[in-house]
């Protein structure tokens, strides 16, 4: 039986597990940094600070299966939305629904907070997923290109002049 719960400050080290799981399976299993310290502070803050993130874990009969990791984020045309960042379900689990629960938990989540839309990232190689959430109803956005800064580009332009 699958159950979906809030994540809890004791599941750091959980969420950095399946943070890393995720990563290798992205072909990215170096790029991750984040610790659970980062993960405690922005997740789990102490009293009156900032929570950054929420984190739904999934358990089937009660051994971790997958993880939903989101944040509100404010969109200039619609108003109020949710960003999911990582959907993961472990490899043993997949095909027995566990994503779709997790992602329809969040889903809720957004219309209970009014959220005018939920959004997130898929690579392009990986038709699984993007097969899985068109068949949800989702669109991609083809016409985008999703950009950022990191490290010291990030730092640079933060102390440029002007």
């Amino acid at each position: 039986m699958t159950t979906i719960r809030a994540a809890r400050a004791e599941d750091t080290a959980l969420i950095l597990a399946f943070v890393r799981e995720l990563a290798e399976f992205e072909r990215e299993s170096g790029a991750v940094k984040l610790t659970e310290a980062e993960l405690a502070r922005d997740g789990f803050p102490a009293a009156g600070g900032e929570r950054y993130f929420e984190c739904l874990i999934a358990e089937e009969d009660g051994e971790a299966a997958g993880f939903a990791l989101f944040f509100p984020v404010y969109s200039t045309w619609r108003g109020r939305a949710l960003h999911l960042e990582d959907l993961f379900v472990r490899p043993k689990f997949r095909g027995r629904g566990i994503g779709k629960a997790l992602l329809r938990r969040v889903a809720a989540l957004a219309v209970e907070r009014e959220c005018a839309l939920l959004f997130w990232h898929v690579l392009d190689w990986n038709t699984p997923a993007i097969e899985f959430y068109k068949s949800l109803g989702a669109t991609a956005l083809e016409d985008w290109t999703r950009m950022r800064l990191t490290d010291e580009p990030l730092k640079a332009l933060a102390a440029a002049e002007g």
